[in-house]
Formats: C-alpha cells, sequence, structure tokens
C-alpha cells in the first residue's frame, strides 16, 4: 500500500503522522519504506537521529526522493515493501503531485485553525486535477491533528471539513498532546514511549488502524 501524507498548508504535523505510522506498521511486522519528498527533510532528520538513538536499528527504510521522478521511483520500489509512506511538504509541489499520482490513499491533517481551513479550496482544486487524471480513484482521508483538548475550534473545523465533498472526514482527531513532541526529540514513535501516554497512543493507533483496515 502507498499513502502519501501531505496538505498544502505547513505546520499541520504531516511528518509527525508520517513517522509515527511508519513505525506503527513496521512494529507490526510489515516492510515498510518511508520516503522523505519534502525539501525541509523532516523525515530524513528524525530518521538519521533515530538511527543514532537505537543502534542503526530504525525498522524501515527511508529514502529521498523529489520532483516529477517521484512517481516512477515509487512505482519501482513498490514490489519490493509491504508499504510506502510519503511524506511530502505543505506546498503544492511536484514531488506531492507525483507522489498523488503513485498512491493509493492521501492522508491531509489539518490544525483546527480558521487560516488552516481557508485552505480547503486550494486542496479540493488540486484533488480535482489529480482525481480526473488518474485510472482509478485516490481515496482521500482527511482528519483533525494537533486539535484542541477541549474547545469550539475542533467542532468549527469539523464542520466545515464534513461539508467538503472529496475530503471523507474522520473524526478520529488527534489532539495535540507533548507526547508526540517527546517521542520524537528521542527519535521515537508515541508508541515507544515510557511511560506511555495512553491517550496519544489511543488516538494515532484508532486513526492508522481505520485507515489501513479501509485499504483492504
Amino acid at each position: 500500500m502507498i499513502l502519501t501524507v501531505g496538505g498544502i498548508k505547513g505546520g499541520t504535523g504531516k511528518t509527525t503522522i508520517a513517522t509515527n505510522l511508519t513505525i506503527w506498521l513496521a512494529s507490526q511486522g510489515a516492510d515498510v519504506l518511508l520516503v522523505d519528498a519534502d525539501e525541509q527533510e523532516s523525515a530524513s532528520d528524525f530518521t538519521a537521529w533515530r538511527d543514532e538513538t537505537t543502534d542503526g536499528q530504525a525498522g524501515y527504510t527511508l529514502v529521498q526522493l523529489n520532483g516529477a521522478t517521484v512517481r516512477r521511483q515509487v512505482e519501482q520500489l513498490r514490489p519490493k515493501y509491504d508499504h510506502i509512506i510519503i511524506d511530502t511538504g505543505g506546498r503544492d509541489t511536484a514531488s506531492q503531485r507525483a507522489a498523488l499520482f503513485a498512491s493509493d490513499a492521501y492522508l491531509i491533517p489539518f490544525a483546527p485553525r480558521s487560516y488552516e481551513i481557508w485552505t480547503l479550496s486550494k486542496v479540493l482544486s488540486l484533488l480535482d486535477e489529480i482525481q480526473g487524471t488518474r485510472a482509478s480513484p485516490l481515496r482521500v482521508y482527511s482528519f483533525l491533528n494537533k486539535a484542541d483538548a477541549r474547545g469550539v475550534d475542533n467542532s468549527d473545523a469539523t464542520s466545515v471539513l464534513l461539508e467538503s465533498e472529496g475530503l471523507n472526514l474522520i473524526d478520529f482527531p488527534i489532539v495535540n498532546r507533548k507526547a508526540f513532541a517527546s517521542a520524537a526529540s528521542k527519535g521515537l514513535s508515541v508508541f515507544e514511549m515510557t511511560p506511555a501516554d495512553e491517550k496519544a497512543t489511543t488516538e494515532a493507533e484508532r486513526l492508522f488502524t481505520y485507515i489501513m483496515q479501509t485499504q483492504i
């Protein structure tokens, strides 16, 4: 399965989702490739730190790809892995478009703030272009990431996303918890932290399980 984590707004936690999903899949025995197609190379930096802190036992393979060649190279790599996770930048780039042509699913995290929701029209326009030229439909999953523990911003953002046809909102928000940053600082996923943050792991596992089960 090939899944791209993307969007056209920075700061929504795409790399956090991509790396945690990669490690979660690898922990289940899957052979996973993480593709860093983001110019900021955050997934590469995380993996380098993880390799150092785990004595080279990251548990997955990472490659850096960019530009229009992402599609061709990912398609060539598909037979070698159980899953490929592509981390793209928060802009409408050639890398992201190429990734979407090669992918089975598109994961779009949104932070529950008004300026995030303003990007909806641009995301929908990008999806229209991609879906119109693919041989088979791209599965799309949007969800709230870095959500508030409480407050009206979550519900307001959820309402707007539900009204946006084609975004397929999954109402399994991931709250902006310190555990994600703490884990990343140690080269770990939130699932590997000790002591565990049960709320964080439950939220992430619920989201990932839903996405992967609907891909079967």
